[in-house]
Formats: C-alpha cells, structure tokens, sequence
C-alpha cells in the first residue's frame, strides 16, 4: 500500500511537472476541501511561491460557465492571502476569453459552422487546466484593472479598452440614432442619441432577458445578416452611468454587424460579439467610462481627419433618459429590460 500511494504522488508530480516545468518538491499550503465537481486539483511550488491549478474532468457550457466560474472563485477566495475575483482569474487564463471570442457567430460560420445555439457550446473541456494565481500576479492584474477605461468616441463608431492611457484593444460600434422614437418600454417619446460625458460602469447583467423596445414584447431569436435564425446568445451586458444619470444606455453586443459603424441603434453602444467578451473581461462594476463626441481625430499616420457630424450638435450633452436598445428580432436590434432601468 505504501508502495502504491508513493508511485501516485510521484506521478501526480512528474505529469504536472511535464505540464508547468517546475520543481518536484510540493507545496506545504492546504487545498481547499471543496473543489467545484468539475476539477482535479493539482499544486507545484514556482520557485518558493505555491502555484494551484485545476484539471477539468468534464465540459462546461456558456450556459454553465458563470455559475462554475463563480464557484471557483468561492472555494478559493478565502484559502488564498488577496482577493481573488472572476475578473483576476480569467486574466490569469487569458485562453478563456479566447475560447469566449470564438463563440461568436460569425467567427463559427467563417469556419464553416452553424451554431444555432451559443449557450450550448463548450468553454472548458477535459484536459483543460485552471491556474490559481499567484498573489504577486493577482495584483499585477488588479492593478491592470484599475487603470482601465473604456472609451467611446460617437462620430467615429469606435469603442477602445486603455489601460495606463495605451490602446490595448479598438473595436467597431453602432450608437444611438439621431432622432426621437416612442418606445413601449419607455411609455414615452425618447431621444435615441447616445449621450455624451464621464462616468463609470455601475451594473453588469451576465444572463440578458430580451425585450423588443418599440412593442415591449420579450423574444428569445434573431435574424442573423446572412439570415438564418439563431437563439440569442448569452454574452454580458455593461451598463454605464454618465454624467451621474443612468439614461438606460448600454454597451453590449449586436447580432448583425452590418449595423456596425453606424448611427443605427436606440441609444446604446453596439459591439461585435467577440469583441463584448474582451470588453466585459476589462471592465469589471466601477471601471470609468467616457462616452465623447470628438468629429475631428488624428488616425495612425498622424494625419487629422474630420469625422462626420451626425448627431449636428457636437457640443450637445443633454439628452432625456428612459430609451431602450435592440438585435434584429425579427426586424428589430437588440434589447434586455431585466431591471425595471431600460437598455437603450
């Protein structure tokens, strides 16, 4: 017997050894006695600090993934010495927004796939490997965190991810359109013009329910611009405030970028839906925001460019709040109401 449990930790050791090219000494810290049903654990030391990693035993699906993310980070937060979030832990994996990306539709049609229902495929299989991180890198990224904004300039149909004031990721958007619209979820006659100022991210819905903002009907498909039907994806949905009011405009993915790059929706900020993956994973509750309406920029030859003016009234910042967005469901673009506050 004694024979045997020295050749499987010895095992355990060389495999994860093979794996993380560490020392064969283990750590001298307890693992957490609760591990999600989903994992192995396995813990090599890097140089003198304990390193935790977990094995997937089985598949997890988008459906699944919050909930199981979740429940990692609640075994773990109290045998680590910081605090451990979702935010920091998938930053510690950086694959999983990769593999969050490559969900999106248009991604798996390009590779000659239809997927007609997103929260049905995988994001953690068997074989893949979870790394708990370190404290030393844990803060690294926290501190990467807080030095995030996102920005939004509105004539040029662009979002950007800064971090210490450096592009770190640019994508295209849609914004609000430049005239009024009675909406059935509003109950009133709404400027659908995105506003205009600072202000931070104040809520996060990781589960949309989607409603139609014009009949105030929930649906749960969309047309996709090649259109076939799918079901609406689960991808977050960030809701800022600006200007210390919360006007109910969101940024959170399209179904149909053929409406990117334009002024095209009810007042929120549309993204690729790849691209709302990155943004979620950089703009955790609280990350500043500044939603601008700067028509003249300088592009990366350091030439200046005059943008078009489409909502004519640059230096407008008062808009009225209450409006709700949309995707095309049938006919519509996208939409939640799952607080009694509106997306627009």
């Amino acid at each position: 017997m004694i024979h045997i449990r020295k050749r499987l930790v010895l095992e355990q050791v060389l495999l994860a050894g093979l794996l993380w090219s560490a020392c064969a000494r283990l750590p001298t810290r307890t693992l957490p006695a609760a591990l999600p049903p989903a994992t192995d654990s396995l813990a090599l030391p890097d140089g003198h600090t304990a390193r935790h990693f977990l094995a997937m035993t089985r598949s997890v699906s988008v459906k699944d993934y919050f909930p199981f993310i979740d429940s990692v980070v609640a075994v773990y937060h109290t045998q680590v010495d910081y605090p451990l979030t979702e935010h920091v832990l998938v930053h510690a994996n950086p694959w999983i927004i990769d593999t969050l990306v490559r969900t999106d539709y248009y991604h798996q049609r390009d590779q000659g796939r239809f997927v007609y229902d997103q929260r049905s495929m995988p994001v953690l299989t068997p074989g893949d490997t979870l790394h708990i991180p370190s404290e030393a890198e844990a803060l690294a990224i926290q501190q990467q965190l807080n030095q995030t904004v996102l920005d939004v300039n509105i004539p040029e149909f662009k979002l950007s991810v800064l971090v210490a004031d450096s592009v770190q990721h640019s994508f295209p958007v849609r914004v609000g359109q430049n005239r009024q619209k009675f909406l059935a979820t509003a109950g009133r006659i709404v400027d659908l013009r995105t506003p205009v100022g600072n202000g931070k991210i104040v809520r996060i819905e990781r589960d949309p329910y989607f409603v139609d903002p014009a009949s105030g009907e929930p649906f749960s498909t969309t047309e996709r611009d090649d259109g076939r039907h799918t079901q609406m994806p689960q991808i977050p949905w960030l809701e800022p405030e600006i200007n210390g009011l919360r006007y109910g405009t969101l940024i959170h993915p399209t179904t149909n970028p053929s409406t990117l790059d334009q002024a095209y929706s009810n007042g929120c900020v549309g993204t690729p839906e790849g691209a709302a993956w990155i943004i979620y994973y950089h703009a955790p509750v609280g990350t500043p925001v500044r939603f601008r309406y700067d028509v003249e920029v300088v592009d990366e030859q350091g030439d200046t460019l005059r943008l078009k003016d489409i909502y004519r009234r640059p230096t407008e910042t008062k808009f009225r709040s209450g409006g709700v967005s949309a995707a095309r469901a049938p006919g519509s673009d996208f939409l939640r109401d799952h607080h009694p506050t509106h997306c627009r």
